[in-house]
């Protein structure tokens, strides 16, 4: 079976991998966005996908779009069966979706119709889902609106964070894949519609989304937080500069003298927790804090940022 394979970041590679690895499948090309300037020299750098594809010895191609005929005669030249999508970060044009005699199949980290869009993670993160999961759908020109191959539902231990959960779930989608993409281009699968009157839709994040709102619960803030890592994180502002919440818990009981309740939202209070000697309240409970990063600084721990900053005590963020 000839396969193109179409992704961008980490997640994807162990699909790619794979897809490398299994015995009759031949990739016969692999699709990512163009190199971009990365760090502080701005040095022109791969996608982990394009990276990952040359060390297999894969041939790599970047368009800028892929509505452009001669870019669309290159894929055709390829003669694929079937494209593999996982993350890639581009809508594919009809012209494109039309060229494997089997379609373009694509990776979504969630249960669709639920959660389509750019943030299916963060969002099942936010609303506290007890599972999520993943889908193998039929790419057409919406956004991920296409009929459904398969599905499978993955619990929530209620840990996860947005990096850690979305390589669980390409984890699994890529077993998922594995499983059907045969049988789908045997003609043993159906497709099936999804049911538009269950649909959601994310939308991608926003810097300011981190920004903390202390008239939340704790609860909330720290399903931001797992939600918002790797990016943008949880932040306040503290005398002028940054201070992002790096490890955070929602404390029903902040183990002071009285309940939770009574440190006021934004107020920075003492706790006798091991792992969390400070909390900042919140509508309900309080968010106990076991690492900080303020602006400019490494990651601490919230007993070494109170002895270099014993003013903290006290503040109201």
């Amino acid at each position: 079976m000839r396969v193109v394979f179409m992704g961008t970041p980490t997640f994807a590679v162990p699909v790619l991998a794979r897809l490398y690895q299994r015995k009759g499948m031949e990739v016969v090309g692999v699709y990512s966005p163009p190199d971009r300037p990365r760090g502080r020299g701005k040095e022109l750098a791969p996608t982990p996908v394009k990276a990952a594809a040359l060390e297999m010895g894969l041939p790599v191609f970047q368009p800028a779009s892929l509505r452009r005929d001669s870019v669309q005669a290159e894929l055709q030249e390829l003669q694929p069966d079937v494209a593999v999508v996982a993350a890639y970060g581009k809508l594919l044009p009809a012209e494109v979706l039309a060229l494997p005699p089997h379609g373009c199949l694509n990776i979504h980290p969630s249960l669709l119709p639920r959660y389509r869009g750019p943030s299916p993670v963060v969002a099942a993160i936010l609303d506290g889902l007890e599972s999520t999961g993943v889908t193998l759908m039929l790419l057409d020109e919406g956004m991920d609106t296409g009929p459904v191959v398969a599905q499978k539902e993955h619990k929530l231990a209620g840990t996860e964070t947005a990096a850690s959960l979305t390589e669980e779930l390409f984890q699994e989608g890529a077993n998922l894949l594995l499983e059907n993409l045969e049988p789908w281009v045997d003609g043993q699968l159906q497709a099936i519609p999804q049911d538009e009157a269950q649909a959601t839709i994310t939308s991608r994040l926003d810097r300011s989304d981190g920004v903390a709102d202390w008239s939340l619960t704790a609860q909330q803030l720290e399903r931001q937080q797992r939600a918002f890592t790797p990016w943008p994180g949880l932040f306040a502002n503290w005398e002028g500069k940054s201070l992002k919440l790096v490890e955070v818990t929602a404390l029903v009981n902040s183990g002071r003298s009285g309940p939770a309740s009574e440190a006021s939202p934004g107020e920075v209070v003492e706790l006798s927790i091991d792992g969390s000697p400070l909390g900042i309240g919140t509508a309900e409970g309080v968010l106990g804090v076991r690492t900080l990063q303020l602006e400019g600084r490494r990651p601490m721990s919230a007993a070494d940022f109170l002895r270099g900053y014993p003013q903290f005590l006290g503040s109201v963020l």
